[in-house]
């Protein structure tokens, strides 16, 4: 067995989509074709918040904040997996690939604590609407901003660190990006820490977050009973729609990944890869969509730009 030091110089390989080798090329359509769609929408929304005036409120800065992780999470997996499907380039530096996981795995962090501080907000607007804007005033936005931002940082920056201490036995990592746990499947140390930590984030992040914005929309539930009006039943379930489509599209392919993982022995390993990367790119492409759809502010701006 070679053995490999975990040295800067050490460089992995990156096999892409196992079984699919021959397809990648025409694979890369798909997600080209997503990645651009991601950067246009995310970038017209971002766009929209800075420059109108109107749409600095809390709800579009927060929703401002999770389109720049929505981004920054794009950015770090998509054009190195494009130059694996155009140019066969598949090594990566073993600090590049370290870099890649911090980014990819810590915007997933921040933005699950983004839909936990939206879910907060919409619980105000319901809840609490006549004082709103005195709850959630700007520069609690920007703290629970900085909060999600240390969340990220601090839970996943451990996740590189913990890996530079192993001996790697395998260099050719079957996956288009460098994915926490297989990277630690290619170590031939001790990775117990490393598995232990990667389930602790697991737990802590999907679990806790999903509790706090379950606990949330209970409450607005129970506000929403009490009101004796249909029009205000209306009003205020169609105020938590976007956030709830939001937080479909972000948890359930990630949670249907994780259990296909873990208990689809006899699915092929394309099919999880593919899945892993539609659970990244999937709301991302999607968020702005529903955003735009769903909310009549952005639907005006974007008409008003549109006719300029």
């Amino acid at each position: 067995m070679v053995v490999f030091n975990h040295s800067g110089f050490l460089t992995f390989s990156l096999m892409g989509i196992p079984g699919l080798e021959s397809q990648h090329l025409w694979l890369s359509l798909p997600f080209s074709s997503m990645f651009f769609a991601i950067l246009i929408g995310n970038g017209a929304i971002l766009f929209l918040v800075a420059t109108e005036p109107t749409l600095h409120t809390p709800m579009y800065l927060l929703l401002a904040l999770l389109m720049l992780a929505d981004l920054i999470s794009s950015l770090a997996l998509v054009p190195k997996l494009l130059c694996l499907f155009w140019f066969n380039d598949r090594d990566i530096a073993s600090n590049a690939c370290f870099t890649q996981m911090f980014f990819i795995h810590g915007a997933s962090v921040v933005r699950s604590a983004l839909l936990v501080a939206m879910a907060f907000d919409r619980f105000v607007a319901v809840c609490q609407p006549l004082r709103y804007n005195t709850i959630l005033s700007h520069s609690l936005v920007g703290r629970l901003g900085l909060v999600a931002l240390s969340k990220g940082v601090i839970l996943i920056l451990p996740m590189p660190l913990l890996l530079q201490r192993l001996t790697f036995c395998h260099i050719i990592i079957p996956h288009t990006y460098c994915d926490h746990m297989a990277v630690v499947k290619m170590a031939c140390s001790h990775t117990r820490p490393n598995r232990i930590y990667g389930l602790f984030v697991i737990l802590l992040v999907v679990g806790l977050d999903l509790l706090l914005i379950g606990f949330s929309y209970i409450l607005i539930l129970q506000a929403v009973v009490r009101l004796n009006s249909q029009d205000a039943i209306y009003k205020a379930l169609n105020t938590c729609s976007a956030h709830l489509f939001v937080i479909l599209v972000t948890y359930v392919p990630a949670l249907f990944s994780s259990i296909t993982h873990r208990i689809g022995h006899n699915i092929p390993p394309h099919t999880h890869i593919l899945l892993a990367n539609l659970y990244l790119l999937l709301p991302s492409m999607l968020n702005p969509i529903i955003y735009g759809i769903k909310m009549k502010e952005i639907r005006e701006k974007v008409a008003k730009y549109l006719c300029r």
